[in-house]
């Protein structure tokens, strides 16, 4: 093992910040690092915190560094800010919620920009997960920028997936969009004392009941769906079903955290107790590797074939070929360029 990545495994946080600098910036050398860390990841429970903009992620965020703390936990932050896509800065302002915590050797936070990538994270987000759980962080809260229904990246990065919504950001039908249900372990319903915090609990109970009739087994009305919903995160663990609990908060005030900080924790004995948590595990470490496959394949191809790309869209845009036959074309010219594959 290289001295940087000893140095690193041994807690040194200044190493650490050296590493998560150089594998952000994809410096040379960061592979070779990342593969010297990897053999002393698997400890830490990383968490994704997501939810709409102006949902209050950072300032739930810092509470669970206070409760975490509490524990005694090494608790580590990596908090992503949109770059523009027009000067291509990022104000990387989310740790500003968190600066209270700055002077605790336990508490890392590593700001990134998303340099354009799409999902909610930055591209480097996973692999600094990994020096942070080399560093030897308990936990990882992993903050997204505010997504959308569908920027869902953080469920291949997180073991656990907090959801953060807040009353009067939509209707029932915003609600009911399948995005935000499915990348959902746990609900909180942050900014609970203002008006319409019980429309937003009602109307993800619903939704949750909509899209798990298979955990009710049957319906149910909506008057009993609340009560049906808290039984069954109770048995999560031991039927080995999970349906998402939801958790009234106000992050401001420290109203709430504790019980949400429970309900993560119940998730994460389920993923640890289970067959279904198990497997949820093995599946989302499949969905990380194709992530990078894709991520190294597509670089690859771009440098490859380059001039190809650039010859075959002049000859597209005077309708010579298709753009379907082009990217054939592309994809037979790749394989033949790979070690080893056969030329056909």
């Amino acid at each position: 093992m290289r001295e940087q990545a000893r140095e690193v495994v041994a807690g040194n946080v200044r190493a650490a910040a050296r590493a998560c600098r150089m594998v952000d910036d994809e410096l040379p050398g960061h592979l070779e690092l990342l593969k010297d860390l990897f053999p002393h990841t698997g400890r830490a429970w990383v968490v994704g915190v997501t939810g709409n903009p102006g949902a209050g992620k950072s300032t739930l965020t810092d509470r669970l560094i206070e409760a975490l703390r509490a524990r005694d936990a090494k608790v580590a932050v990596v908090a992503v800010d949109p770059t523009s896509p027009f000067s291509g800065g990022a104000i990387l302002g989310d740790r500003i919620r968190m600066q209270r915590h700055a002077g605790d050797a336990k508490v890392f936070i590593r700001s990134l920009a998303t340099r354009g990538a799409l999902g909610g994270l930055s591209r480097s987000a996973r692999d600094i997960v990994h020096v942070l759980d080399a560093w030897g962080a308990d936990v990882v809260l992993v903050e997204t920028v505010g997504v959308g229904q569908d920027e869902l990246e953080v469920v291949r990065t997180a073991h656990t997936t907090l959801v953060v919504m807040a009353p009067g950001m939509g209707d029932d039908v915003q609600a009911i969009k399948a995005g935000i249900l499915e990348c959902a372990d746990v609900f909180a319903v942050n900014k609970a004392d203002r008006e319409g915090a019980d429309s937003t609990v009602r109307d993800l109970e619903l939704m949750i009941a909509l899209g798990g009739e298979t955990v009710f087994g049957g319906s149910h009305s909506a008057s009993h769906v609340g009560a049906t919903l808290d039984q069954k995160a109770r048995d999560g663990p031991r039927t080995g079903k999970w349906t998402p609990p939801i958790q009234k908060c106000v992050a401001t005030k420290n109203q709430g955290v504790a019980e949400l900080l429970t309900k993560l924790d119940e998730h994460h004995s389920w993923l640890e107790s289970s067959e279904a948590g198990r497997a949820r595990q093995a599946e989302r470490l499949v969905m990380e590797l194709q992530a990078m496959l894709r991520d190294v394949l597509g670089r690859e191809a771009r440098r490859s074939l380059s001039s190809e790309v650039v010859s075959l869209a002049a000859r597209v845009a005077r309708r010579e070929v298709d753009p379907y036959s082009a990217c054939e074309e592309l994809v037979l010219r790749f394989r033949t360029t790979v070690p080893g594959e056969p030329k056909e």
